[in-house]
């Protein structure tokens, strides 16, 4: 079942690409649909999911957006849709947060910048050529600031991917068929070991997810690992009634077969913060 993770860079082809590997090797194709879910899940019209994606959010929006909660769920969401294999995913850092999976092919699809402009102009009849440049430059300058805040990687290094094709060089029939080549060599093939991994990350994403989503949990910041399909939560909580409520709130994800709650209280309590209501 492959799985391939796609860069989505304006003017690329890329999504051509994704749609062509779709029609010769009856794989899904989600991008918006990430979109939805990942909105739905932070209650927030799925504009302003994609405003702040491409970097367009104005200063309410931002402000009003939590960026930890949405790399969270966005998280949650790529190894949800991964599970499921024989899938295309195509931007939303999939190239990255499916990187321990050794099963996954990571590809980033380019294009020269002026030809990406061209593609702009043409396609959504910017005759502002100018306003065509701004665009693309912004569109990379959002996707590079969001990838090293969230990964801490230089978008566009060609050694976070396993092939880079360019839309210039390279019809899209001919990166479909190299990318699809790729995915069936031995190199790519799904193990019990590799299936292991990303059913292990899949859970702790959602089992973080859970905790952020939770009124009483939001707050907690633990450590999540998962051996096989039980969950070992570590760090440090306020009370005995926050540990509690991590464990709880574990318990109840779909996967988590056990529950090894190894949360500390802390010595003294903090008298000079917040209190929680």
């Amino acid at each position: 079942m492959p799985v391939i993770a796609l860069t989505h860079e304006m003017g690329s082809l890329a999504k051509d690409v994704a749609l062509r590997m779709a029609e010769m090797a009856n794989l899904a194709v989600l991008r918006h649909e990430v979109e939805e879910n990942v909105a739905g899940r932070m209650h927030v019209p799925t504009s302003v999911v994609r405003r702040v994606r491409e970097g367009r959010a104005g200063l309410v929006e931002r402000l009003g957006t939590d960026r930890q909660l949405f790399a969270i769920f966005t998280a949650e969401e790529v190894f949800t849709q991964a599970e499921r294999g024989n899938i295309v995913l195509r931007g939303w850092g999939a190239t990255m947060i499916l990187r321990p999976v050794r099963h996954v092919v990571r590809v980033r699809v380019t294009r020269p910048f002026d030809q990406r402009v061209d593609w702009l102009v043409e396609n959504l009849g910017a005759e502002d050529r100018d306003f065509a440049e701004k665009e693309v430059r912004r569109s990379d300058a959002a996707h590079a600031s969001r990838m090293h805040a969230l990964f801490g990687v230089t978008w566009g290094d060609a050694l976070l991917y396993d092939l880079v094709l360019n839309t210039d060089r390279l019809s899209v029939d001919t990166c479909a068929t190299q990318i699809l080549a790729l995915a069936a060599q031995p190199e790519f093939q799904e193990t019990e070991e590799s299936r292991r991994v990303l059913s292990r990350l899949a859970l702790a994403a959602r089992v973080r997810a859970a905790l952020r989503a939770n009124e009483s949990t939001r707050d907690v910041d633990v450590q999540i690992d998962v051996d096989d399909a039980q969950v070992v939560l570590s760090g440090i909580v306020m009370n005995e009634q926050e540990r509690t409520e991590a464990g709880r709130v574990a318990a109840t994800v779909a996967g988590a077969l056990g529950i090894d709650n190894r949360l500390r209280l802390m010595a003294i309590s903090r008298k000079f913060t917040y209190s929680k209501t």
